[in-house]
């Protein structure tokens, strides 16, 4: 590609930049990311390609990226119209007449010079779109050019879009900075209320009350001002007042401000608030920060921005962060959720833009011993030394526990010394927290994930199963190491993990659960951190025998004769594996997630849309438009879609209408959901979860008998045979919940197919923490003998180190990548802020994407295949490689050709014909 050096502007465009300077310096830019430092975001090519060429990058060699710094680059331009956008609508008022500057240039196949416009897009609901001009410059490839003009609208559009035009297709347009501002700084500070404002300061206006109520209203309730109340026991934690939200009558009322026009979209927000409680003889209660949306066609969304355990004794602070899709009508920030009849107290209330937070480094650990069990006296060869008894129960050392190492520790260390068959006797258990214990502190390094194992039994005298389990304390703080429920006297395998990101002032590791009165027996506790590039190195080999096969191209056509010995190239573009991620219907107004989105995952899963508390939050209100609209996008990109859920089987999850219906009623509600549900999308789902959850929910079954599980599945198949039904449940990979254990998912799956149940697939959500590759292959190879497809369905991982998270994630991708009964992954999100776990992005708020996510990204790109060689004199090619969409390159004696090909998976070699 040529080089994009442009020169410095002439003295006319001098004297225009120091206008435009001194514009920008009495009043804020309403574009975003005006100069590129932050790459596209914020900016979308439309329906073209883009990049940002920085000055750091050195992009084309005379490039002088002193003089010229950021710049974008648009190209693969294929219309004049083709361009650079960007959505101004929550930044612009009526009656204000703007500026506009913009530094442009051109690059390419260009004789002499090219007009490049600036233009506005107005979107009108149920009309059609209007374009005004702004201006216009000719630009050459020697120069830098200024295209200026004003605007003003009388009404505002549903939707305001900036955006550079103009050069004839194939030039590229080169893009330096862009500069939209208040022609009357004064104009805008009259309109302060409908003005955004300079992203850095606090957008609550009268945010301490110091103007009294003024800004401030209440939401189905009063609010009044206070300099203390009480009695003058409560006064402000600062300043000289503070606002209360009082007669309220629902848990909805609070005080709130409207904030139209001073949120932009796309921008996360910090919110900090000082609350507290007061009345009612309520002494603690939840307060809850929410934001209402109401988006242009008068749709109205809430949500969740932070909430916190406030008292009726002191102050406390309520953090939280948020980001806005789409651009809204209406954006009110309220303050609510204690109980009716309770007054809310409010000292102070900040909103302003999120502070970027830079990535963590990747942690240093000095000599991590792999391998290494931290446990001392793990053999008792020297008896209990080392050992002491949590609580007044009695240690003794025992002789006829397994001589071999637990399976999955045997999997993770190789080759190992055999167990010295001792085993530590615990008795006099009074509580089922007394076991056997020992403090490990100075052993356990930040960062490092351990692996757990060990053996343990129980003595006579239970009634009914018991749930051992390797425990530690960090700091009082109870982490679960492995669990494991034991209902008769046999030997039995604990495996688990854990990792410590905060330096403990004390780690003890323990083992309890057992009732009281039954003894306990322990053998062979290993606590050791695990080498996962190991583990990686041998998934990389996995992988390539369970998800390649072998390919022959074979050339004919008229030019075949002439390919013999001819060199080519083959590319895969894409792995037709399943990865997928969850979405919701807001994320879907964000074109910068839907870009990432679209490119990089080929199935969907609906938060919530899909859910019954979703589509009929009220008997007999349907609301199927979100997941429609969600369905549109997935069909537009060829995306394949999970039906997740038609039930929940926890009842905390299932709406108030529906607890309330007696036996019949209930069993009617059912019955037409599954019949509305089901004959909607016919064919529009691939996967359904029939009822999520069972093995830690139990409403509809014990509401309705134990039948109405299997006849879920039987209804759902005759509704819609063409969908495949899942069972779906959490905790099942990593060791730590019996209720969820391999074994329980296999007795629950056959004990549904023994009732006639079409179960065609195993959900395993996969929300972990601190993986370990051969417990989780354990439970798979578990699973797997059922001969069911297995399917991570919510995988998500979280840690506050974003390069520890991207050694989570790879650790479950690889895992399931390289397992022959794992059929797809999907994740639960991937966005900062909408993700059900805090410090699981992989993408922070406002676009960047982080350590975790190009992981994410470096592990797609290695499951693509690239091979290059001759053809044969038999006219063929072989290579292997992953199932998927290839291109091939190649040059006989009288052209060049380029093709697409498709492989498909197969467990013998692939022919695909190729026609020269």
């Amino acid at each position: 590609m040529e080089s994009h050096q442009m020169n410095n502007a002439n003295d006319d465009s001098a004297m225009r930049i120091n206008t435009i300077k001194s514009i920008t310096s009495s009043s804020s830019n309403i574009i975003m990311n005006s100069d590129f430092s932050k790459g596209l975001h914020s900016w979308h090519p439309n329906c073209c390609h883009g990049f940002v060429v920085s000055a750091e990058s050195n992009f084309a060699e005379g490039t002088s990226a002193k003089s010229v710094g950021n710049y974008a680059v648009v190209t693969n331009r294929n219309e004049c119209w083709q361009g650079l956008e960007q959505d101004i609508t929550s930044r612009l008022s009526p009656g204000i007449t703007y500026l506009v500057s913009a530094c442009v240039g051109v690059s390419g196949p260009l004789q002499g010079s090219a007009d490049v416009m600036a233009t506005l897009k107005l979107e009108y609901q149920n009309s059609q779109t209007s374009y005004l001009f702004i201006g216009k410059t000719s630009a050459s490839k020697e120069n830098w050019e200024r295209v200026e003009g004003t605007f003003s609208l009388s009404a505002m559009p549903d939707r305001v879009v900036f955006y550079l035009e103009g050069p004839a297709p194939g030039v590229d347009l080169l893009i330096k900075s862009v500069v939209i501002t208040c022609s009357s700084p004064k104009e805008c500070e009259n309109k302060s209320t409908e003005c955004v404002t300079a992203v850095d300061e606090n957008i609550i206006v009268n945010p301490k009350f110091e103007d009294g109520l003024n800004n401030w209203s209440g939401r189905g309730c009063k609010i009044v001002l206070h300099d203390s109340m009480a009695d003058g026991k409560i006064v402000p934690l600062f300043g000289k007042v503070f606002a209360s939200a009082t007669e309220r009558t629902q848990n909805w009322n609070g005080i709130q401000q409207e904030i139209t026009g001073r949120v932009q979209r796309k921008l996360a927000y910090d919110v900090t608030a000082v609350v507290r409680i007061f009345g009612n003889n309520v002494t603690n209660a939840t307060v809850q920060a929410t934001l209402w949306v109401q988006t242009p066609n008068q749709r109205d969304q809430y949500i969740v921005i932070a909430n916190v355990q406030a008292t009726d004794k002191d102050w406390v602070q309520l953090q939280g962060k948020f980001l806005l899709n789409g651009s809204p009508a209406r954006v009110v920030i309220y303050i609510e959720g204690p109980p009716a009849g309770t007054d809310i107290l409010v000292n102070s209330l900040v909103v302003n833009h999120a502070e970027k937070i830079p990535p963590s480094p990747p942690p240093v650990i000095e000599n991590p011993a792999f391998g290494v069990n931290i446990i001392t006296n793990s053999e008792l060869r020297g008896g209990t030394n080392g050992w002491f008894p949590l609580g007044n129960c009695t240690l003794s050392v025992g002789t006829g526990s397994p001589h071999i190492l637990p399976p999955m520790a045997r999997e993770s260390l190789g080759p190992h010394e055999p167990l010295s068959g001792r085993y530590i006797l615990v008795t006099k258990r009074t509580q089922t927290w007394m076991g056997p214990a020992q403090m490990i502190t100075d052993r356990v390094k930040l960062f490092l994930t351990y692996q757990v194992s060990a053996w343990v039994r129980i003595g006579s005298g239970a009634s009914g199963p018991q749930n051992v389990n390797v425990a530690l304390s960090v700091d009082n703080q109870w982490v679960n190491g492995g669990q494991a429920e034991i209902n008769d006297d046999r030997w039995h395998e604990i495996g688990g993990s854990f990792r410590i990101e905060k330096q403990p002032s004390k780690v003890m590791v323990y083992i309890q659960g057992p009732a009281p009165g039954v003894d306990l027996m322990v053998a062979g506790l290993q606590i050791f951190p695990v080498d996962r590039e190991a583990r990686f190195r041998h998934l990389r080999r996995q992988a390539d025998k369970i998800r390649k096969c072998d390919v022959i191209l074979k050339f004919s056509g008229g030019d075949s004769s002439s390919g013999y010995g001819s060199f080519l190239k083959v590319a895969q573009t894409q792995n037709s594996f399943p990865i997928g991620s969850c979405i919701n219907r807001s994320q879907i107004d964000n074109e910068d997630f839907v870009d990432f989105f679209t490119k990089n995952f080929n199935w969907a899963v609906f938060g919530n849309e899909l859910k019954w508390y979703w589509t009929e939050a009220q008997q007999g209100n349907f609301n199927y438009k979100d997941a429609d609209d969600m369905l549109d996008l997935c069909k537009t990109h060829n995306i394949e879609a999970r039906g997740h859920c038609i039930f929940w089987e926890v009842q905390a999850t299932v709406q108030s209408w529906i607890q309330s219906l007696n036996k019949n009623d209930l069993m009617t509600a059912v019955q037409n959901r599954l019949t509305g549900l089901l004959t909607r999308y016919k064919g529009k789902f691939r996967h359904y979860d029939v009822n999520n959850e069972m093995l830690h929910g139990s409403f509809y079954q014990d509401r309705l008998g134990k039948d109405i599980r299997a006849n879920m599945f039987k209804t759902a198949n005759q509704l819609d045979p063409s969908a495949t039904l899942f069972v779906n449940d959490y905790h099942v990979e990593d060791g730590c919940d019996p209720r969820s254990s391999p074994e329980k998912y296999i007795e629950h799956i056959l004990d549904l197919q023994e009732q006639g149940a079409p179960v065609g697939g195993i959900g395993i959500q996969g929300h972990i923490d601190s993986p370990v590759g051969p417990i989780v292959c354990s439970a798979l190879d578990k699973l797997g003998i059922l001969g069911l497809p297995i399917w991570f369905t919510e995988l998500d991982v979280s840690s506050t180190n974003e390069c520890v998270r991207g050694d989570d994630l790879e650790v479950m991708l690889r895992e399931a990548f390289a397992h022959p009964a794992v059929e797809g992954i999907m994740l639960w999100g991937f966005w900062e802020l909408f993700m059900s776990r805090n410090s699981a992005h992989l993408i922070n708020a406002e676009g960047d994407i982080n350590e975790a996510g190009k992981r994410f990204l470096a592990l797609k790109q290695e499951w693509l295949s690239q091979a290059h060689g001759h053809i044969d004199e038999q006219g063929e090619f072989s290579f292997r490689g992953f199932p998927g969409t290839y291109t091939l390159e190649l040059g006989t004696i009288h052209k060049k050709i380029k093709k697409t090909f498709v492989v498909d998976k197969s467990d013998s070699p692939v022919v695909v014909s190729i026609d020269l």
